[in-house]
């Protein structure tokens, strides 16, 4: 079947942050960019993930400043990381399985992709009913 690899579905280069930024920093560029997961990176490699509801429960912790909180401290360590040709029913499968929100998308050591629940819904809606402007090239 066309397009049932990750790489089809996943969206291309993420926006990321460095692990020693802090959270008002990622907490803005998910709000600007209207995004829930964000990579961590520390000197060019994978080292994390934030989400959006990591910063919020930080947030909510009383006598936090989250200008002086770096996103190491509040990021998620164990990445749930696939290639881009991991095929969409083995991620998908995962990330039930899991809960995940998000699956990092590597290639080699960079970061190229995410692949989100909204993405797998995408993805969904396109199988089930193909629109052949919809599907991926």
């Amino acid at each position: 079947m066309v397009g049932t690899t990750i790489e089809c579905f996943m969206t291309r280069s993420p926006h990321t942050i460095g692990h020693e930024e802090t959270l008002a920093t990622a907490h803005r560029m998910m709000r600007n960019h209207s995004i829930r997961h964000l990579p961590v990176l520390s000197g060019g490699r994978l080292v994390g993930l934030l989400s959006d509801r990591d910063v919020h429960l930080v947030e909510t912790l009383k006598d936090v400043d989250p200008t002086k909180i770096a996103v190491s401290e509040a990021m998620t360590a164990e990445v749930f990381a696939v290639a881009p040709r991991s095929p969409l029913r083995t991620v998908a499968s995962e990330m039930a399985e899991h809960k995940y929100g998000c699956a990092v998308v590597l290639d080699g050591r960079q970061v190229v992709g995410v692949f989100t629940t909204v993405d797998a819904l995408k993805a969904l809606a396109g199988l089930l009913e193909p629109d052949p402007s919809a599907l991926p090239r």
